[in-house]
């Protein structure tokens, strides 16, 4: 009986470890999968406000909003830089993401293709289709944040009441203009 007592003592003190240390390296490769997630959803957070950014300096160019003095070819070069990473930071998304960051992730990346055709002419708009493609593309920048943010399991919101609505920065002196588009 004291035999038998001592092997199920051994056997429950191994299994218990086996399950201790199962457990731990599940949380490991958990944890781990969340660090390359989080770095992935930043990355194609980054590299889509990036090719937002060049596409801007391109359209204000071609449009003579502003002045750049920078050939116009240098520009599209930039854009074309920016789309390369953004396509590489979303394929990240594609190996690593949740379902509903990468559903948000294509939603987004049909808006930055239209910014991009303007910027680049492939498509014609006014400054104001221009100002509501951002506008659409920061909004869905949101939601991608949310589902980023529900996938890796953070609390909270980065909209709602807490957040409200927020439009575009733009110069005073661009905003009367405006007015007359």
């Amino acid at each position: 009986m004291t035999i038998a007592a001592v092997l199920l003592g051994a056997l429950t003190t191994h299994v218990t470890n086996y399950l201790m240390e199962r457990s731990r390296n599940r949380n490991r490769l958990l944890t781990r999968w969340d660090d390359k997630k989080v770095d992935a959803y930043g990355e194609y957070v980054d590299a889509a406000k990036m090719r937002i950014a060049s596409s801007v300096r391109l359209y204000e160019a071609r449009e003579g909003l502003r002045e750049d003095h920078r050939p116009e070819e240098d520009l599209r070069d930039d854009l074309a830089e920016a789309g390369r990473r953004w396509g590489s930071a979303f394929e990240r998304i594609m190996l690593l993401g949740g379902d509903d960051a990468v559903e948000a992730g294509h939603e987004l990346n049909v808006l930055l293709s239209e910014i991009d055709w303007q910027a680049t002419g492939r498509i014609t708009g006014s400054l104001e289709e221009w100002r509501e493609r951002h506008r659409a593309a920061f909004r869905a920048i949101n939601t991608f944040h949310e589902a980023a943010r529900a996938d890796l399991g953070i609390r909270g919101s980065v909209t709602g009441e807490k957040h409200p609505a927020r439009d575009l920065l733009v110069p005073p002196a661009r905003q009367s203009s405006a007015a007359g588009d």
